[in-house]
């Protein structure tokens, strides 16, 4: 399976983002984001869960547990 970093990159692209624009969603600068695409700092929870929303993939997707894109239903609280 694909790794975290791999799922982040290839999403960014195929939606035509820069990094710049997926920094400014999580609220950090460019070089952090290029950063965890490249594997050298790890991707917070925080960052997942909003880039999964962002993507409308499942977490466990993007970090590579499955590969099913698809989004699990929202949980009734």
């Amino acid at each position: 399976m694909k790794s975290v970093q791999q799922r982040i990159f290839e999403l960014r692209e195929d939606n035509d983002l820069r990094q710049q624009d997926i920094a400014e969603l999580l609220g950090t600068t460019q070089q952090v984001y290029s950063r965890y695409e490249k594997g050298i700092n790890e991707i917070p929870l925080r960052h997942l869960i909003t880039l999964a929303r962002h993507y409308k993939v499942s977490v466990d997707y993007l970090v590579g547990e499955t590969d099913c894109r698809k989004r699990y239903p929202k949980a009734d609280r």
